[in-house]
């Protein structure tokens, strides 16, 4: 079997089977908790309203899960790795606007994420109250109580555990699919629902079917998450188990809404969660324990999903740069603190404002479709210029999944008033913090002016040579933007040739690339000029945490190793009291002028970036460089000078 640069093996057995089912199914897997109460409410119970219902649940997991997520969209892979990002990674040079579509897929997608562990959580913790003596327990606090814990072991890793979400998770889609086929026996008939005419009856013929779509868009609202954890995996595993995942849903989609139909015409709910009650009594307990278990993995998921998505966007340059650690030896598995404090807090947040599953229901979705046309936007480039497929037929598709899409959109606009603005507002947050990080600082290399070093290589070696200059460092580095291997910054030269000169015995510039592809790890040496001037590019994944000093000390150890560029032959620094190699890396960092004139556009777009800036993480840590070994040197931004001063000279006052 086929295995990926990156590390993760395509390969199907038992145990990849078991992990897929573990990590890729948490949210679209415990839908079933509270799709059906959402979509029948308090209304009297029909046949046009169970079946027709169920039947769109059927056909959209079918269209939008099965044919546009699991057999399409899981081929936009980045060496393996699915989500927003890497899928604007592969056809961003395909379109010229794609930029500001990604952000806002990217936010929706986050901030719609706030809401999945508390409705998850809360249905299943509700539970409780089907029994006896406990009817009126207050479950808010014992949601808070497990969210809370679920945040704070996150910065221990979820290693030790992760070996139990794939049986976890298999218990719970067995549990569905026996419940499912106990209640479908006694009224079989259900199974009927499958005819879409049932669908479309329901659309047209039921008062009030077309708003009810949001709560049908509930069962694939996890589609997304499904292909942002393609890496995980792998496409072959995700596939296979998707076949089972897909039966046990439906089983109990059908055996609900059996139940349901068993309480006659015209009767109500009356507030019961038909998930519930399709369990014999005996088994409610280890059924609520089972759903708590499955509802604390789908959370897992989508915190793990966060990192991975906020990572990739601080490599793309959509995000402030924050810290990232690695909480055990599993590649990939990140914990990002400041994130997770926000999810926490967003989290808890929409556990006391809605305080129970029921009005969590009212506001769910709606975010998370903009993510869904975002994603049909980008896999139709894709599918036009990265698989070569016909255009007619590029569009035949893209035009279907965007009407059945903007569809859902507007019947989830209903869910606006009734809390979707909260997922709304935290995603327009979110946008506006990508597009003042990327645009700001395209405005700030925008500015950045490039020099050829070749012409002032002369004054460098004489430099280097020059005894009369005290040595500022045998090994001096310069991180640089310039990707062209005889370019660097104007500033870089000022900084080496200022009032003060910067002599060194070698002087190293830095190039940092962050690729495309997620786990790339290279580099390549140029020698500018024999012994002295020397160029390194470093080639980094957009999922790697850059550590650049550590990339760079070993470069040199190979280049000496190799008895390369006379490095083996030269001192590299240390004596007989350190035998540390002296190294110094210089990081130039501009700052806004306050000399400059904006317009509110301007303004506030640079004052957010360089505001984010100040607060995210600084470059020596970013770029993995202990303070001891580097120095920060500041240069001002002049973006728009300020306007000829008249200023007028007084005059002289006589005694």
């Amino acid at each position: 079997m086929a295995e990926h640069k990156n590390g993760i093996n395509n390969k199907v057995t038992r145990g990849t089977l078991l992990v897929a089912l573990g990590i890729i199914y948490g949210d679209i897997g415990t839908s079933p908790l509270y799709v059906l109460k959402a979509i029948v409410g308090e209304r009297p119970i029909t046949e046009e309203l169970i079946y027709g219902g169920i039947s769109c649940v059927f056909w959209t997991i079918t269209f939008l899960t099965t044919l546009k997520y699991i057999v399409l969209t899981l081929r936009a892979d980045n060496n393996g790795e699915g989500g927003i990002f890497s899928l604007y990674a592969l056809v961003k040079r395909h379109g010229k606007f794609l930029i500001l579509p990604t952000m806002i897929g990217a936010a929706t997608m986050l901030a719609d994420g706030m809401i999945t562990p508390p409705i998850s959580v809360s249905s299943a913790v509700e539970g409780v109250s089907n029994l006896r003596g406990l009817e009126d327990i207050p479950t808010v606090p014992i949601v808070i109580t497990i969210l809370s814990a679920l945040f704070f072991f996150q910065r221990f890793g979820t290693n030790k555990v992760g070996g139990t979400f794939g049986p976890a998770m298999l218990v719970w889609f067995t549990m569905l699919s026996t419940l499912g086929i106990t209640q479908i026996l006694q009224h079989p008939q259900i199974l009927k629902a499958v005819n879409p005419v049932y669908a479309f009856s329901f659309l047209t013929d039921y008062p009030g079917g077309f708003a009810l779509l949001g709560g049908v868009f509930l069962a694939t609202t996890g589609a997304e998450a499904l292909y942002a954890d393609l890496g995980h995996c792998g496409i072959k595993n995700i596939r296979i188990t998707w076949a089972g995942v897909k039966t046990a849903l439906l089983l109990n989609y059908m055996g609900q809404a059996a139940w349901i139909m068993n309480l006659g015409e015209n009767a109500t709910l009356n507030g019961r969660n038909p998930f519930y009650e399709i369990m014999p009594h005996w088994f409610l307990i280890i059924g609520i324990v089972i759903a708590t278990i499955a509802t604390i993995i789908a959370s897992q998921a989508m915190i793990s999903g966060s990192y991975t998505l906020i990572s990739e966007a601080m490599s793309l340059n959509f995000w402030p740069r924050v810290a990232v650690r690695q909480p055990s030896e599993i590649k990939g598995q990140i914990y990002i603190p400041s994130i997770n404090l926000l999810l926490w807090v967003g989290c808890i947040f929409m556990v006391i404002h809605f305080d129970d599953s029921s009005k969590m229901e009212a506001a769910y979705g709606l975010a998370i479709t903009i993510t869904m046309l975002v994603t049909t936007y980008l896999l139709s480039f894709y599918m036009r210029f990265r698989l070569k497929w016909n255009k007619f037929a590029v569009y035949v598709l893209v035009l279907f999944f965007a009407l059945v899409e903007t569809t859902f959109f507007l019947s989830n606009a209903n869910k606006f008033t009734e809390g979707g603005y909260i997922t709304l507002i935290i995603a327009l947050g979110f946008i506006f913090m990508m597009y003042s990080v990327f645009y700001g600082r395209k405005i700030r290399n925008k500015f950045t002016r490039f020099v050829d070093i070749g012409k002032y290589a002369a004054k460098i070696q004489e430099l280097s040579a020059d005894e009369n200059i005290p040595k500022y460092a045998t090994h001096l580095i310069y991180l640089t933007k310039a990707d062209l291997k005889h370019q660097v910054e104007e500033k870089i030269i000022k900084s080496i040739l200022a009032r003060s000169p910067k002599r060194a015995d070698v002087f190293w510039f830095v190039h940092l690339n962050r690729t495309d592809e997620p786990y790339t790890l290279s580099y390549d040496v140029s020698e500018l000029v024999d012994d002295t001037i020397i160029k390194v590019n470093i080639n980094v994944g957009f999922r790697i945490q850059p550590k650049t000093e550590l990339y760079f000390k070993k470069i040199v150890q190979d280049l000496v190793d190799n008895k390369e560029l006379n490095l083996h032959i030269r001192r590299d620094g240390s004596t007989k009291y350190n035998n540390e190699p002296d190294f110094k890396f210089i990081v130039i960092e501009k700052f806004l002028s306050v000399e400059n004139e904006f317009d509110l556009h301007e303004g506030l777009l640079l004052n957010s970036y360089f505001f984010l800036k100040r607060l995210s993480l600084s470059d020596e840590r970013y770029f993995g460089l202990d303070k001891s070994d580097m120095k920060v040197e500041y240069s001002p931004l002049l973006y728009h000078p300020a306007d000829e001063v008249a200023l007028i000279r007084c005059k002289k006052q006589p005694n």
